[in-house]
């Protein structure tokens, strides 16, 4: 999209439904759109600067952090070209979201990595629909097969 002017570009990160995260090489957040503020419940004041533990849940954050760090120095990802991560998040209350989101990978002219930028979008009503559907089949089989 290049020859866009910086306001336009900045209008369509305010007014995506999904949350943009931008961070730097260190995981500290130095972007965060509005649908992020919605999605998260922190406002870009709270957010920027703080590390990417503020929405990654406690029990996560050895596997994250170790994840990130072979990215850091590989320079790949195997969650590129598009893919969608299903994982946990936190909300600013405390409470746990089902978050989907894809990672673009922003490197310098040398191929290392400066950005990683995020896209989230809240899939937590899917995801608690889906587990109760998935438990009511459960239930009618294990009743069909008692019954037969």
């Amino acid at each position: 999209m290049t020859g866009l002017p910086d306001d336009l570009l900045r209008r369509i990160l305010e007014g995506s439904p999904d949350a943009v995260l931008v961070s730097d090489r260190k995981g500290e957040i130095r972007g965060w759109n509005g649908a992020a503020e919605r999605i998260f419940g922190f406002t870009a004041a709270e957010a920027m600067g703080a590390s990417m533990d503020l929405i990654v849940p406690e029990r996560l954050r050895g596997r994250h952090w170790d994840g990130w760090g072979h990215v850091m120095e590989s320079g790949v990802t195997r969650y590129g070209g598009g893919q969608l991560l299903a994982v946990p998040a936190l909300h600013k209350d405390g409470r746990q979201l089902s978050v989907e989101f894809s990672i673009q990978l922003l490197k310098d002219g040398a191929g290392r990595i400066e950005w990683v930028v995020a896209v989230f979008r809240d899939v937590t009503e899917r995801f608690q629909r889906d587990k109760a559907l998935k438990l009511r089949v459960k239930e009618l089989e294990e009743k069909a097969g008692a019954a037969g």
